[in-house]
């Protein structure tokens, strides 16, 4: 299955949401329509085919040769009438009977088939479309408010949807279009890889809230990038959870990346410094530290993250080189703020969204976008390794709203 699918079919909350939306609101409004379902393939097919070569033109016939004059025939060569030509019928591809009593179309057999498509049989397929207003432009809004797209963003979204679009008549599929198309626009700039730097170790910080997948992630992404080639090593930095230090160590065996750790309840920035030695003496590219699950409105852990961030600065100033915020998905506008109060203390320097799979709120990182403009690295929709991907704005959009590829 392609992530597409895989994330198309594991929004299905957050796309159901906006596709029950829009069905309710273009029948709130608007009016039916009957088409031939025929209709548009032929049109297609029309329009896609490519134009028959133009025959080359016939060589000119040579002209025959004049016939020789005898001095003693000029008599008879002046009194004969020039010679009468008969031209051989012309034959037609059409039937110019019925043209002439117009009781049918003429149909050359090339255009028939497609002539007898769009007037002929065929079934009728009864659409909805409604005249895109400020009426319905604010049912636009409110639902994407819902899907926790924020206030401003909604509006923004809209604004450019009605651009050139007020007065026609829409269809749902029409107007899924639009808004993919738009939140696509919000979100493409924000759509980078996590950047790989020459400087060795590279330290790669991961902070997040407490159960946010940070430890999952980390061992998606270390098996990832010891797959492309890069020596990776991984520190435990959450020593106050057991559970998540036997977590990291069960990724760093299925990938083949060695595990850092310290007792538990030791000091985290600590093994980060620790960490740095050991990554730089083995010659690894990554390092990546995880740390504590914190709650932004806790100063004292908010802290001992800043505290991590100074220790790690002694051993090289220009560490973390990234500081990837995880961000949970499900809860919603929340998350606007994780990104605020992090930002301040560690410098994020990118995002990963987890949980796609569990939410009606997807919409929240097109307004994390929107806002902020940090990088959006990868998104997560499950718990195996190949459920965490680069950002591609294109398929989220198409996903978020229902739309096909």
């Amino acid at each position: 299955m392609s992530f597409f699918k895989k994330l198309k079919s594991r929004m299905f909350k957050s796309s159901s949401k906006i596709d029950e939306g829009l069905d309710a609101i273009v029948q709130d409004g608007g009016e039916e329509e009957e088409i031939r379902e025929e209709l548009l393939a032929v049109t297609e097919a029309v329009v896609e085919a490519k134009p028959e070569p133009e025959p080359e033109p016939e060589p000119e016939p040579e002209p025959e040769p004049e016939p020789e004059i005898h001095p003693h025939d000029d008599e008879d060569v002046a009194g004969d009438a020039a010679p009468v030509i008969t031209p051989e019928p012309v034959k037609f591809d059409v039937d110019l009977t019925a043209a002439l009593d117009r009781q049918a179309p003429i149909e050359t057999p090339e255009k028939k088939s497609i002539l007898g498509r769009l007037f002929g049989g065929g079934e009728t397929k009864t659409i909805v479309r409604r005249t895109l207003d400020d009426d319905m432009l604010e049912q636009l809004e409110e639902l994407l408010i819902t899907a926790d797209m924020g206030v401003d963003t909604a509006l923004r979204v809209t604004a450019n949807m009605a651009e050139g679009n007020l007065g026609k008549k829409l269809s749902v599929p029409e107007i899924k279009a639009l808004m993919a198309k738009e939140i696509s626009r919000i979100m493409e700039p924000v759509a980078r890889p996590m950047p790989i730097y020459a400087k060795t170790p590279q330290v790669v910080l991961v902070v997040g809230v407490n159960g946010s997948g940070k430890t999952t992630t980390i061992g998606k992404l270390a098996s990832q990038f010891k797959a492309s080639g890069k020596k990776v090593v991984i520190a435990a930095g959450d020593t106050f959870r057991a559970a998540a230090v036997e977590q990291l160590q069960v990724w760093g065996d299925r990938a083949g990346v060695p595990v850092l750790t310290a007792a538990q309840g030791s000091d985290p920035a600590s093994l980060a410094f620790d960490a740095m030695t050991q990554a730089q003496a083995d010659g690894a590219d990554l390092l990546m530290i995880d740390t504590a699950g914190r709650l932004q409105n806790r100063a004292d852990l908010m802290e001992e993250l800043s505290k991590i961030v100074r220790v790690i600065r002694k051993k090289d100033p220009d560490a973390p080189h990234n500081t990837l915020l995880v961000l949970d998905a499900t809860t919603g506008q929340n998350a606007v703020q994780q990104v605020k109060v992090f930002q301040e203390l560690s410098d994020v320097s990118g995002l990963v969204m987890t949980k796609l799979d569990g939410t009606a709120k997807g919409g929240v990182l097109v307004a994390l976008a929107d806002k902020f403009g940090l990088p959006i690295h990868a998104i997560g929709v499950g718990e195996q390794i190949d459920d965490l991907a680069p950002f591609d704005p294109d398929e989220f959009a198409a996903a978020l709203v229902g739309l096909d590829a």
